[in-house]
């Protein structure tokens, strides 16, 4: 009887270590609105990393939160620190690319509470007379996002709370 068990236990694992490998090996998080301002004013509330308290959502998600900031003090080379709680870890942003009023990259590094490197992407695009932005986070899925993805819908999470920043800048930017 109990090795019975112990081989059922030991397919169930199989089979999950299977459906977790068969995941996708990137994945990439997408969201965007208009905002009725020039693609200077929207620009300025990402490629300063002093700015983004004002609508990040996570900066809401633990107000107590340890920020640091090093090198330049806006675009390509400036860095930012954070500790918080586990809501919001711990981690680093450099900025890797800067076109002014057109696209920033972003090196993103999560130290807790697991550690990955991503890259997040903001674009600007005039329309008329508003400014299209979006925000994409990308990288690769190790087991243990692959693992994770499973069990959390990552887009639906990460999504939701790029909406809630793209909103939060979009009432800022339009209020200038």
């Amino acid at each position: 009887m109990l090795i019975t068990i112990l081989i059922l236990i030991a397919i169930a694992l199989i089979i999950f270590a299977t459906l977790v490998a068969m995941q996708p090996d990137d994945f990439r998080i997408t969201r965007s609105t208009a905002i009725s301002a020039p693609p200077p004013a929207v620009f300025a509330q990402v490629n300063d990393f002093h700015q983004w308290e004002a609508w990040s959502p996570w900066a809401k998600m633990d107000p107590a939160c340890k920020n640091s900031y090093e090198g330049q003090t806006a675009g390509k080379g400036a860095i930012f620190s954070w500790i918080g709680n586990k809501k919001v870890g711990a981690g680093r942003m450099t900025i890797t690319e800067s076109r002014p009023a057109e696209q920033i990259l972003i090196k993103l590094e999560f130290l807790k509470p697991f550690k990955a490197t991503n890259t997040a992407e903001f674009s600007f695009k005039p329309q008329s007379d508003q400014t299209f932005v979006t925000w994409t986070m990308s990288g690769k899925n190790n087991f243990m996002g692959k693992m994770f993805g499973l069990i959390m819908n990552c887009d639906k999470m990460i999504g939701g709370d790029f909406k809630k920043g793209l909103a939060a800048m979009k009432a800022i930017a339009e209020k200038k």
